[in-house]
């Protein structure tokens, strides 16, 4: 909490992992020749968490993250895209989002495409 003077108050939560929820692209959208994947983390502690995608086992962390936006709770939530041709995410073993922070274990929920294409 910011004060007049611009004096900030800090409250410590301790970490406070945030949970993911991912908003599958359309079929009409897949039809389109690319998909849009998005994830959104909510509620998350200090900031500072990186928020991106994993194509496959181990792959690169991908995607653009917005800012974190601070909740009246003291608490984080910021979102992630990343856009694909849909032969790509079609073909995808596993897609992956993930949220991150330091040394703290990730953060994942994870999608396998051939169930989310019907």
């Amino acid at each position: 909490y910011t004060f007049g003077g611009g004096t900030k108050l800090i409250v410590d939560l301790g970490v406070v992992r945030p949970s993911l929820t991912v908003l599958l692209p359309s079929s009409e959208e897949q039809d389109q020749g690319n998909v849009a994947l998005v994830c959104l983390a909510n509620k998350g502690f200090p900031e500072g968490w990186k928020l991106g995608w994993r194509l496959g086992a181990g792959g690169a962390l991908q995607g653009s993250q917005s800012l974190e936006v601070l909740e009246k709770d003291g608490h984080y939530s910021w979102s992630s895209s990343l856009t694909l041709p849909t032969d790509q995410w079609r073909k995808a073993g596993s897609v992956t989002c993930e949220a991150t922070l330091k040394d703290q274990p990730p953060v994942t929920h994870t999608l396998e495409p051939h169930h989310c294409s019907q």
